[in-house]
């Protein structure tokens, strides 16, 4: 990868010689390992028996998930917040197992769309529950850095899986209380 890093400074006019870029192949490649090391992970590993038997049935969320990811079209970042909620079925999830099943989708080259329906369906599987539903709302650098040039635009997808699809109260009550 460094190499090509080295030949793609130079396409753009840069002398990867020049002392403020003698390094930078060797620390993008640490940077963008990093920002896709989604692919090197899976659910069942992160997750790593974190779900317990519990009584619990009523709805449990968790708002305002920094996300950090890449748009597979232009390779540029999008950042902004999932919201993430889910009907437990007797059995619930340690929190932080939460957030970073959105980071193991969010590390990876994604479209927004996808990874909203990722996060949802990799949850309702893992927990067996009654319903899951996640709300992202980002920022995407291509649409402000570049292109329309538009900074301020926000983009929002949802998924809703189980009685977050089929039940209008259950959803309601999900998007009422991340507002």
């Amino acid at each position: 990868m460094k190499d090509l890093i080295k030949e793609l400074l130079e396409k753009v006019g840069e002398d990867p010689s020049r002392e403020g870029l003698l390094k930078t192949p060797e620390r993008f490649e640490k940077s963008f390992r990093f920002l896709t090391s989604g692919y090197t992970q899976t659910v069942a590993e992160v997750i790593n028996g974190a779900i317990f038997e519990e009584d619990c049935d009523e709805m449990v969320i968790l708002k305002d998930i920094e996300i950090f990811s890449m748009c597979e079209h232009h390779i540029l970042p999008f950042y902004g917040k999932c919201h993430v909620a889910y009907l437990p079925n007797k059995k619930i999830i340690g929190l932080s197992k939460i957030s970073r099943v959105v980071d193991i989708f969010s590390r990876r080259l994604q479209v927004q769309e996808r990874l909203t329906q990722q996060i949802a369906e990799a949850l309702n599987n893992a927990l067996g529950c009654k319903g899951v539903g996640v709300v992202i709302e980002a920022f995407h650098l291509c649409m402000c850095m570049r292109g329309v040039e538009k900074k301020s635009a926000t983009t929002i997808t949802s998924s809703m899986v189980g009685k977050f699809k089929s039940d209008p109260r259950t959803r309601s009550e999900f998007l009422s209380l991340i507002k």
